[in-house]
């Protein structure tokens, strides 16, 4: 099962059969002085449960965006394998954001990772797009909408 997350909020996810999977994907734009939240968390209650979140996110303006996920693995749920990303782009100066992923495992033989990036635009890629004629406005706005899609 996959799951879509494109608006600020609090999530929820719960993998309570065995064998069940799920796929969560976050995507996220903000301009302006927008701020989002996102507090995604994903809690595998059964055995050899699968799950991978993806949250991609470009902030822009003066915006501020939070990503905190957090995947639990309760006692029962032995065999379990989970992956948490979290990956920002700040496109301007004055954009900010924090990304806090974490684990909490309470049983053993599981496979659990996590990862966090916030970083700015590459200024070669911005040189690159420049000196092929694109204006300083669209290159950004064509890496971010790369950024994205990936």
């Amino acid at each position: 099962m996959t799951k879509f997350i494109n608006k600020p909020g609090k999530y929820r996810f719960i993998l309570n059969k065995k064998g069940q999977e799920l796929k969560v994907v976050g995507r996220f734009h903000l301009t302006g002085n927008q701020v989002g939240r996102w507090d995604i968390e994903i809690i595998h209650a059964a055995p050899a449960t699968i799950s991978k979140t993806d949250v991609k996110g470009v902030v822009d303006g003066s915006g501020r965006a939070f990503v905190n996920g957090i995947i639990k693995v309760l006692p029962a749920a032995a065999g379990t394998e989970a992956f948490l990303e979290e990956r920002i782009l700040l496109v301007s100066e004055n954009a900010k954001a924090e990304a806090t992923p974490n684990l909490e495992i309470e049983t053993d033989e599981v496979h659990c990772s996590h990862a966090a990036t916030i970083g700015k635009i590459d200024a070669e890629a911005i040189f690159y797009l420049q000196s092929r004629g694109i204006k300083l406005d669209q290159a950004k706005a064509m890496i971010a909408e790369g950024f994205l899609s990936v």
